[in-house]
């Protein structure tokens, strides 16, 4: 007789929504390596010195017992003063981080309003979270405002929380930083921006979209590190106050093995490189503009005016057939399917990278023109 785990697994298996690993194969257009850092030789040269310097590896043990090590303090120094921010304290990667954010500083009476399309990391944290939960129209500052107001008129007195991504990951839209900003404060609520796509490709130097709003004390913004700058692991830049309640409370920093110093070291010099290369970000922006180009006049897909380009498609076997056929004809641009996005939106999510050109670009858009055309035949 099945398990009620393999009734499960069958069950997604009829849906076409059954996950297995696929190793890389293909030109690069779905992994988020934006700046082609991930395998440079400028990281690779930098660990290969932090290595020379005796940096070890692994951390042996969380960051309160003996895990915390030099390279881990020069880093959140470091990060904190490239991003503006009072403090940074670095976790081992974005999930972790943000659900450790929800899971810890929002506290009961309090009010969290999220993003309808907001990462599912925030969402398994406020499951753990006492406070009250309730989503807001994506991009809507009104709705955000109306939940809090709401909540007030029944007699909430807590604080609120307002959580947003600045570039949504699924359709490379961004979110009004500046309206959310002014709403945060009109309501005195805390602000808590994800900027784990923005990283590094927007922004002053790379710092993001919300990079004039760090420092303020009702701000909270969190950088990945695995996305463009190449390595893995989180920063989350805040007030004092928020680092020192994190690092005495987030039970997944405290009882978590410190992330490798190595890592440590290989982020501190993908900052660097942000800082000091524009030239990347610069080459990255003309991709992307040349993509807008080559969509606007061959395709029916609307630019998303960001790196991550949604080809929306509906049903999710026809995304899986035709991200099937662009397998075929040698790109790695993967489908997308419910739950991950919502129901009847089943896409490819095609990723401008520095491990491309503007002819494979051009190349690319052609052949999903006529990849779609022979899918729907």
């Amino acid at each position: 007789m099945p398990s009620n785990h393999e009734r499960a697994l069958d069950a997604l298996l009829r849906r076409g929504r059954l996950r297995s690993l696929d190793t890389p194969a293909g030109i690069d257009f779905t992994s988020n390596d934006y700046l082609g850092l991930a395998q440079s030789r400028a990281l690779a040269d930098a660990v290969v010195a932090a290595i020379e310097r005796g940096v070890p590896i692994g951390a042996g043990g969380s960051r309160l017992l003996r895990g915390n090590h030099p390279e881990h303090e020069a880093l959140e120094a470091e990060a904190a003063a490239f991003f503006g921010a009072e403090t940074a304290l670095f976790f081992g990667g974005g999930f972790i981080a943000n659900t450790a954010l929800m899971a810890t500083l929002p506290s009961r009476g309090d009010l969290i309003v999220y993003d309808e399309l907001i990462h599912a990391s925030v969402h398994d944290g406020m499951r753990l979270s006492k406070a009250e939960a309730t989503a807001a129209r994506h991009n809507d500052p009104q709705s955000i405002e109306d939940a809090i107001k709401t909540w007030r008129a029944a007699g909430g007195d807590g604080q609120p929380w307002i959580v947003v991504e600045s570039l949504y990951s699924m359709d490379g839209d961004r979110a009004p930083i500046d309206e959310l900003a002014q709403l945060a404060t009109r309501h005195d609520a805390m602000l808590i921006v994800d900027e784990a796509h923005a990283t590094g490709v927007f922004g002053p130097e790379g710092r993001g979209f919300a990079a004039h709003l760090e420092g303020a004390a009702n701000v909270i913004t969190l950088h990945t590190c695995g996305k463009a700058l190449g390595v893995m692991g989180a920063l989350v830049l805040a007030p004092k106050t928020i680092r020192d309640f994190l690092l005495n409370r987030a039970r997944a920093f405290i009882y978590a093995t410190a992330p490798s110093p190595l890592v440590a070291s290989a982020v501190r010099a993908a900052l660097q490189i942000c800082r000091d290369e524009p030239a990347r970000r610069e080459r990255l922006h003309g991709l992307i503009a040349f993509a807008e180009r080559e969509l606007k006049s061959k395709t029916r897909f609307a630019p998303s005016g960001s790196q991550i380009q949604p080809i929306i498609i509906g049903a999710d076997n026809s995304a899986l057939a035709l991200a099937a056929a662009m397998k075929a004809r040698g790109y790695d641009i993967r489908a997308i399917r419910p739950p991950t996005v919502p129901e009847g939106t089943a896409r490819l999510r095609l990723t401008i990278t520095l491990n491309t050109d503007e002819a494979v670009l051009s190349r690319l858009i052609g052949d999903l023109v006529t990849a779609e055309a022979e899918v729907a035949a």
